[in-house]
């Protein structure tokens, strides 16, 4: 097994994760099996009772895994799919330890941060890395592991020691380490002194970059470099510059043109390894699509209006897989995404008296979008102006879609306006509610909060007689379907009879028959909810279905992209060996 670390300095936030993934693909594009894991220093065991707010979108994996938003870019370049023990956190560590220390496995010792807690670091790395994430079902040549936050954390101390002892444990040519620093710009000068003190610091805790990732918004100068590498010890040619570029897709270009392929290959030794053909050719074309998608997504000059209406909009990254997703089927309706944030409640009847500049901002935007987005969230807080822009999509034929919180609302407010329950809303909303067309999962725990909702990657089946449905034709015709969920609350099935008479239709339910899984309205362009999150399996190259119609719809497309899909050209790489990139959407 051969690894290739990346930390940061100077600050946390400059793209490790990126680099890490675009590192990980190139390797792909060369025939290796690429693993990877992200280390994460807070005590929290996952991520799943985060803050949106504070620390972005929590991804959830196939088997449930409540994880860092970075593991989703890691699923999304490489096309891999990950498990929650891919998540290291100092929570999950200390847990891990303590239960041992309990069970009596240390024999009576005194239990340390060193050796305990670094070797329990090191055995997990270990184990993990050779877990097959791929279709080849096979041990991973290459793990890539992240290091959260930066080098000098107190927090981050025991990570740091243990990937010092696993480069040793690791053996010459298969560890590598990247360093990724900020060169800030000041009075226009670009200093260079932060990287130095923070290449300092990684070499007096142990470790050893053998490439510096300078992250900065243009290219250094030839000088600059010079004097990172004549102060750092290292050749000119293992400074690599990560300027700013105008997506983040072409990051991987920038790194193969600045050669980082041999050098990753020199240092790991990698021309002494048996590359499967197959791979290489496989990679070979992944690469020459992710090429051309991503070079002229810049040349696009029709543009699609999306807004999001949301609770989360401060922070852009508490959305992140929806954002991509968009992306990514923005890209393959060659479209140029403009994507407008719309608080929630600036839509509400009480913000016009409290902010009327912000009341009718937020109208004037939802009023003129191509497509209007309501995500996923959690409690009361903006529901009713969700509510009032899922009424606007639907009596105004703008294409809509409803991700888990959001079907829920397109439910309520078809089941207010079209069905004569004024009350209704959600058992979250009101638990008293006499009209609660939203209810407790019956199943979900009320008392603890983290990993009880209902997770994890799960069959969608499309009813009969739900053949007309927009999105099943993306589907290519498949009567079931797998995607993941992360959710508490579900549609009350005392209300289905009514809502179907009303003309709202369920046309995807889960196995049993008995939960509402997808709803849309027929005669609409595009009105669409589902209770999964289809982000989460959304590719750069293979887009979420229920975004691509979404944005097709929005664009104009979705007659051409239907068909597309329906006569066997859904995929951009379908050259690949015939196959999508998508493994679990259940398509092939």
């Amino acid at each position: 097994m051969k690894y290739v670390l990346v930390s940061g300095g100077v600050i946390s936030g400059v793209g490790k994760g990126i680099i890490a993934s675009s590192t990980g693909l190139l390797l792909k594009t060369i025939g290796l099996k690429v693993s990877s894991i992200k280390v994460d220093p807070y005590l929290n065991v996952d991520a799943g009772t985060m803050n949106p707010k504070e620390h972005g979108e929590v991804f959830v994996l196939s088997d449930g895994g409540e994880v860092d938003l970075d593991l989703g870019n890691y699923e999304r370049y490489l096309n891999i799919t990950l498990t929650r023990a891919n998540n290291i956190t100092t929570g999950k560590i200390y847990e891990h330890v303590i239960q041992r220390e309990r069970k009596g496995d240390y024999l009576g010792k005194t239990v340390q941060v060193v050796p305990h807690i670094t070797d329990a670091i090191q055995d997990w790395i270990e184990r993990v890395a050779r877990i097959p994430v791929d279709d080849t079902n096979e041990e991973p040549d290459v793990c890539i592991i992240e290091l959260g936050g930066t080098v000098g954390d107190i927090e981050s101390m025991p990570f740091i020691e243990a990937m010092t002892q696993l480069r040793r444990r690791a053996g010459k040519n298969n560890f590598l380490q990247i360093h990724v620093s900020y060169v800030p710009v000041i009075n226009g000068e670009q200093k260079t002194k932060p990287t130095q003190q923070a290449i300092k610091a990684v070499r007096s805790a142990g470790l050893i970059p053998d490439l510096i990732a300078c992250r900065c918004e243009r290219a250094l100068e030839s000088s600059a470099v010079e004097k990172i590498a004549h102060f750092c010890q290292v050749d000119v040619e293992q400074v690599i510059v990560v300027k700013d570029m105008p997506s983040i897709y072409q990051v991987p270009l920038l790194l193969e043109q600045q050669g980082i392929i041999p050098l990753v290959r020199s240092v790991l030794n990698l021309d002494a390894m048996t590359i499967s053909p197959t791979l290489t050719q496989k990679g070979h074309s992944t690469w020459a699509s992710w090429k051309s998608l991503t070079s002229s997504e810049n040349r696009y000059f029709d543009t699609v209006t999306i807004v999001l209406v949301g609770k989360y909009v401060e922070l852009h990254d508490s959305y992140l897989s929806v954002i991509k997703s968009l992306e990514h089927s923005a890209m393959r309706c060659r479209r140029k995404l403009n994507l407008q944030w719309v608080d929630s409640e600036h839509l509400e009847a009480k913000s016009r008296e409290t902010d009327p500049a912000k009341f009718h901002k937020a109208w004037h935007d939802v009023c003129t979008a191509s497509g209007i987005l309501v995500p996923g969230g959690f409690g009361q807080r903006g529901t009713e102006g969700m509510i009032a822009a899922a009424k606007w999509a639907r009596e105004n034929k703008t294409p809509y879609l409803g991700i888990c919180l959001g079907m829920q609302i397109a439910v309520i407010e078809y089941a207010r306006h079209m069905c004569g329950f004024t009350g209704a809303t959600s058992e979250e909303f009101n638990a008293n509610a006499s009209d609660k067309v939203i209810m407790f999962m019956p199943e979900v725990n009320k008392e603890t909060m983290g990993a009880t909702m209902r997770l994890g990657l799960r069959p969608t089946l499309f009813q009969p007689g739900s053949e007309w449905s927009r999105l099943r034709a993306l589907y290519a015709g498949k009567t079931e379907i797998l995607e993941r969920h992360r959710h508490r609350y579900e549609v009350n099935p005392s209300y289905i009879a009514k809502l179907e008479e009303g003309g709202l239709s369920f046309v995807g339910k889960d196995e049993k028959g008995e939960r509402m899984e997808v709803v849309e309205i027929k005669d609409h362009p595009w009105f669409v909810g589902v209770q999964f999150h289809p982000e989460y399996l959304s590719r750069v190259l293979d887009p979420s279905r229920p975004y691509l119609g979404f944005v097709a719809a929005s664009a104009g497309l979705l007659p051409e992209i239907s068909k597309d899909y329906q006569e066997g050209r859904e995929s951009l790489v379908n050259g690949v060996n015939g196959m999508s990139l998508n493994g679990e959407s259940g398509l092939f």
